[in-house]
């Protein structure tokens, strides 16, 4: 083994491209760490990114993009051994479905095979207020071994700008699903 990760960034129909956005300029900083990157698009994740961000750089990306109906994917099969899953915005429809095991698109199903598989399941949820369907939701997918990183940028970096607040939240999630690099952490200066 490498010690390379394989990860599937998903990007679902929520309200934040912004974040997804970042953390695919980010990845491209870390390829020294990355042996593969599978992406999914939901087909209304694709519509609010034009919107939010008024282009169709996701057409551009490095990595190959598969259908969210595709279910031939490698992600939907434990045997091609990705070691994480980003999930980056999620919406609280993709939670719902997740959380309830209907693996009826890709994206649902990927993120099924990595808690079946104890996988790392990261999904940065971008909602608010939370009704008790989604607290319930979140409780279910958390006992199931993923995690729950909400899209709360911090403002203890004194971030000057969207895209250093931005970063805030996507550095967290690359921090959690391993990969090493520098980024602010509480009790540092600010440079």
């Amino acid at each position: 083994m490498n010690g390379k990760k394989k990860i599937i960034i998903a990007v679902t129909g929520a309200s934040g491209s912004v974040y997804a956005h970042q953390l695919f300029l980010k990845l491209n900083t870390l390829k020294d760490q990355i042996e593969e990157v599978a992406v999914i698009f939901s087909e209304t994740a694709c519509k609010v990114w034009q919107y939010e961000l008024e282009n169709t750089e996701y057409n551009k990306l490095e990595y190959p993009i598969y259908s969210n109906n595709d279910f031939f994917s490698p992600t939907a099969s434990g045997s091609s051994g990705f070691d994480c899953m980003i999930i980056i915005p999620c919406s609280m429809g993709t939670l719902g479905r997740i959380a309830n095991g209907t693996s009826n698109d890709l994206i649902s199903r990927s993120a099924d095979v990595m808690l079946k598989e104890k996988r790392k399941l990261i999904m940065v949820l971008r909602e608010m207020p939370f009704n008790l369907i989604h607290i319930e939701n979140m409780k279910s997918v958390t006992l199931a071994g993923a995690i729950i990183c909400p899209a709360s940028p911090s403002f203890y970096s004194k971030p000057d700008s969207i895209d250093k607040l931005v970063a805030t939240v996507t550095d967290k999630v690359l921090s959690l699903a391993g990969f090493k690099f520098e980024f602010y952490k509480w009790g540092e200066k600010n440079s």
